[in-house]
């Protein structure tokens, strides 16, 4: 919209200076155009063959910011140490959930001999009882009786 008085203003001024309406510039927005890509350079191929040279540890030496030199590629020394470590990690694991086992097997053993106390109690009070309560009928019906 901002461009339209522009416009206005442009044709008022041609044809205020009498001339004919074929000799008027024609006035068109600018085209707008793309920027140009800037051009690269191919990488090349990230995938090499296996028995590549390339593959592996070279001579050179990358700077601690350089990606080839976090690659993870590692060696047979490498990944022996690495599996020693995942081994004797997975026996300590192992050994503690073996110990906590038997820590609960035995807090199960104490339970139990704890039951098995308190369950004969309670039959010896049940049979104690019983008998008292026998007596007392006995002692009952023989106090009836003599009056």
């Amino acid at each position: 919209m901002s461009d339209e008085p522009d416009r206005r203003s442009v044709a008022s001024a041609v044809s205020s200076s009498g001339s004919d309406t074929n000799d008027q510039p024609i006035l068109h927005q600018p085209i707008p155009t793309r920027p140009r890509m800037p051009s690269r350079k191919s990488s090349g191929p990230l995938v090499v063959p296996r028995d590549s040279s390339a593959v592996g540890p070279t001579d050179a030496h990358f700077g601690p910011d350089d990606v080839r030199a976090m690659s993870p590629r590692r060696t047979s020394e490498d990944i022996d140490k690495l599996g020693k470590e995942a081994r004797e990690e997975m026996r300590r694991n192992a050994k503690a959930l073996q110990d906590s086992l038997v820590l609960i097997f035995n807090r199960i053993e104490a339970v139990r001999e704890e039951h098995d106390k308190l369950d004969n109690n309670n039959k010896f009070l049940q049979k104690y009882i019983g008998d008292l309560m026998n007596t007392s009928k006995i002692t009952a019906t023989a106090g009836r009786m003599k009056k």
